[in-house]
């Protein structure tokens, strides 16, 4: 018969293994203190990718940046410390919930182009470190404008029903059975970097198809493909190393020479060329561990 004691050794180490992940997702790129640590997840989350208008050389994170989806357009909004255009008067508790529940300082729903359907599984820690460094940005004025959506897609009191369907809170939960770094990766992708929001199919409603995350999305945003990024040979990324993956997030060259373009060169320059080749390496550990799905996009 195994001894107590040894039947106290996977539970310890299982303990182990989960509290150094959970040191790993606190420390988001290694950065010091909440205001660095918030810079960088700025970045990492693509924040400043979508809240600033660089097409018409507008302020950083003033909003204004127009994200084309198939029901119309939606501005991104101003997330720069002004108390009347943008975040200044917002607490904790305001930040959290648009960012866990997507639900704005008003009350009002929040279109899910702001996806937090991703962001809900962020930690606290990252969600609070993200708005400590917002605090530090200087304030501009600048109003938000409306979104310009076909009925009933603009309709927001709609959007009750909408996350009644398709949204869950749920706080990401780390995988004992997996590495460290898979966990790692699994968080980036899942809550930080939100790759799925992009790379998966939505139905007419606009809701993910979570049975092909990561499978591609023909009417993406912007109205440009997604392609496959699961492991599938023929129509995915099988062929790609995780060294492959890390080289097209640093400098957007894919392993035939060519670069991507578009809205997948807009966050690379503006977020992911900004992280660690360390939280690089596991976004593609974890990315090379998904199900292989058949599904080619044209």
């Amino acid at each position: 018969m195994p001894s107590a004691q040894c039947k106290k050794g996977p539970a310890i180490a299982g303990l182990a293994l989960a509290l150094w992940a959970l040191s790993w997702l606190s420390s988001a790129g290694a950065a010091d203190g909440p205001v660095a640590r918030g810079k960088y997840l700025v970045r990492a989350g693509l924040c400043i990718a979508c809240h600033t208008d660089y097409d018409n050389k507008g302020a950083e994170l003033a909003g204004g940046y127009a994200i084309e989806v198939p029901f119309g357009i939606i501005y991104s909004t101003n997330i720069t410390q002004d108390p009347e255009t943008g975040i200044g008067r917002w607490s904790d508790e305001d930040f959290l919930r648009a960012m866990r529940k997507g639900v704005g300082r008003g009350g009002r729903h929040l279109f899910p182009a702001f996806p937090y359907t991703s962001f809900t599984n962020m930690t606290d820690g990252d969600i609070l470190a993200i708005k400590a460094y917002l605090s530090t940005v200087r304030p501009v004025r600048k109003e938000n404008r409306a979104p310009e959506l076909t009925a009933p897609f603009g309709w927001r009191f709609l959007l009750a029903g909408w996350k009644w369907r398709y949204f869950e809170e749920s706080p990401w939960t780390l995988d004992p059975d997996q590495s460290v770094q898979w966990n790692r990766g699994a968080y980036l992708v899942q809550a930080v970097t939100h790759c799925g929001e992009c790379h998966t199919p939505r139905d007419w409603a606009g809701g993910l198809n979570r049975e092909m995350l990561m499978a591609g999305a023909a009417d993406g945003p912007e109205g440009e493909t997604a392609p496959n990024i699961t492991p599938h040979k023929a129509t995915g990324v099988g062929d790609w190393s995780v060294e492959d993956m890390v080289e097209l997030l640093k400098s957007s060259y894919k392993p035939d020479g060519d670069n991507v373009q578009g809205l997948m060169e807009r966050v690379i320059v503006h977020g992911y060329e900004h992280m660690t080749d360390e939280d690089l390496t596991a976004i593609a550990v974890y990315l090379r561990s998904l199900p292989p799905i058949d599904h080619r996009v044209e």
